[in-house]
């Protein structure tokens, strides 16, 4: 870890080297404060949502509205956090149908947006090698999306006087393959069927 102000602080999981501004498949974790389950419970196995976590669903597939370059794949509200996948490509906004891309799974579609960061991007990501990121603020990123988010649930929570808050932070892995999107895709939707495994378990 380093300091700063004298005070010690997590680094960031970020890769230094890449733009999350970028067109790419990302698979994101959130998680609750302190993992508390907010979101639901499971009950003869069935995934049983609260009004929150009812809302951390609305809130997720409610993202494409705020971000149009923004395509949501598999994800899942569980007790204490939400898996999923979604796709930034910024093409899609004036070229494509995105409705269509929505509600379909299509996997030459995905075929495609695993690899939609361009040559440009590609030979600016092997220039920024060596160097730290410098990108600065950015507003149509994958920390804007989530940001934006977590601040619908978390309104929504203190307008509704629900006691609730959010792990500071969250988890992201750039998915580059097909077969790795499959697993991953997988894995989100089998979630609830191992919850007792599950490493936010509590």
């Amino acid at each position: 870890m380093e300091k700063y102000k004298n005070k010690y602080r997590v680094q960031t999981t970020r890769l230094p080297y890449w733009n999350y501004g970028w067109n790419a498949v990302y698979f994101v974790t959130i998680c609750t404060a302190d993992r508390v389950c907010h979101f639901g419970s499971f009950k003869n196995e069935i995934l049983i949502l609260t009004e929150l976590g009812q809302h951390a669903e609305y809130c997720w597939r409610d993202i494409p509205n705020h971000f149009p370059f923004v395509v949501l794949r598999e994800f899942v509200v569980m007790p204490n956090h939400v898996h999923g996948i979604l796709v930034i490509d910024k093409s899609t906004v004036e070229t494509q149908n995105l409705a269509s891309l929505h509600d379909t799974l299509n996997l030459a579609f995905l075929h495609d947006a695993l690899n939609l960061a361009s040559v440009d991007d590609k030979q600016n990501l092997v220039a920024l090698q060596g160097r730290q990121n410098g990108f600065g603020p950015q507003s149509r990123n994958l920390a804007s999306i989530i940001r934006g988010y977590k601040i619908g649930v978390s309104k929504y929570a203190k307008n509704q006087a629900i006691e609730f808050a959010w792990q500071p932070r969250f988890h992201d892995h750039i998915i580059r393959n097909e077969a790795s999107y499959l697993h991953i895709a997988d894995y989100i939707q089998t979630n609830p069927q191992r919850w007792l495994e599950d490493t936010y378990y509590v």
